[in-house]
């Protein structure tokens, strides 16, 4: 059973125009365990329109049960966990729409979310000795602390879009060389995270960490499957947001019965995640999502 952990907003701070830190403690985050990947993160549960935290409950069984309010709930890196102080730190994006960038923008001590155990998708193999990094300004927090757990001797290469070069951050690292990519995508322009991508030297003892918007990222996905044929374990591409997601999401929704279940159905196919994501990822091309 996971535990339920209750983080109360102990300061904000103002990390660039684009970008704000919610530091959070409490005796909520008792139970909090990081797994000590460098892009762990969290299923944030924030307030509800009516400004009020709605925590799920647990049955009989040990499940957990989601109240009846309407929750917003979104995944978030958490940016530094320091165990001896209580806190831990989640970095957010803000751009002047959003819900989560909003609470973020505004938040004051004592309020409140919630979420459970983290995760990490970040998982390199033993043996690379490069690592490259592609991502927009989401992808931020976690590669910041990617940057500092780098093992010695691994040398790594960043590519990193903004919307304006003032939402440029300092790594403070001399092992990882940083490349700006200034006016793009970030729901401003156009992305060029997949053309930066073609751009980078992919050496044989590479590992390839991309993260940003999803639907970008798809062709992102393809070129390292299969132009560059790829091991799954040199790569990992992960969507952390979706560009117009009302939009999408509303022409999801309308989507007939059969079709959705035909979606559903790929997650079982019987061949590896790989393949199930490339059939998943045909059939949104197939319908325009």
């Amino acid at each position: 059973m996971e535990d339920l952990c209750i983080g109360e907003v102990t300061r904000t701070t103002r990390l660039t125009p684009g970008m704000v830190r919610v530091t959070l403690g409490g005796p909520g985050l008792s139970g909090f365990h990081t797994t000590g990947i460098g892009d762990e993160f969290v299923r944030v549960r924030f307030p509800g329109a009516d400004g009020v935290l709605h925590l799920p409950t647990l049955d009989e069984s040990g499940t957990w049960q989601e109240p009846e309010h309407d929750s917003h709930i979104e995944p978030y890196t958490i940016r530094r966990h320091d165990r001896a102080r209580g806190e831990l730190d989640i970095d957010f994006v803000v751009h002047g729409h959003g819900r989560a960038g909003a609470w973020a923008a505004a938040a004051r001590p004592g309020e409140r979310v919630a979420f459970h155990s983290p995760r990490g998708l970040y998982e390199p193999p033993a043996d690379a000795r490069t690592q490259l990094f592609v991502t927009d300004a989401t992808g931020i927090p976690a590669l910041s602390r990617l940057a500092e757990q780098l093992p010695t001797g691994v040398h790594a290469v960043a590519a990193i879009e903004i919307a304006e070069a003032s939402h440029r951050l300092d790594f403070h690292s001399d092992r990882m060389q940083v490349e700006w990519i200034v006016g793009r995508g970030n729901g401003v322009a156009p992305s060029a995270m997949t053309v930066a991508l073609r751009a980078l030297p992919i050496a044989d003892d590479c590992y390839v960490w991309v993260a940003g918007e999803a639907g970008e990222l798809r062709e992102a996905r393809r070129y390292l499957r299969h132009e560059r044929g790829l091991n799954p374990r040199q790569y990992a591409v992960i969507g952390y947001w979706r560009d117009r997601q009302e939009e999408w999401l509303g022409r999801y929704d309308a989507l007939d019965e059969a079709t959705v279940a035909a979606l559903a159905a790929v997650w079982d196919s019987p061949v590896d995640e790989e393949e199930k994501r490339d059939l998943y990822d045909s059939k949104l091309d197939e319908l325009g999502l």
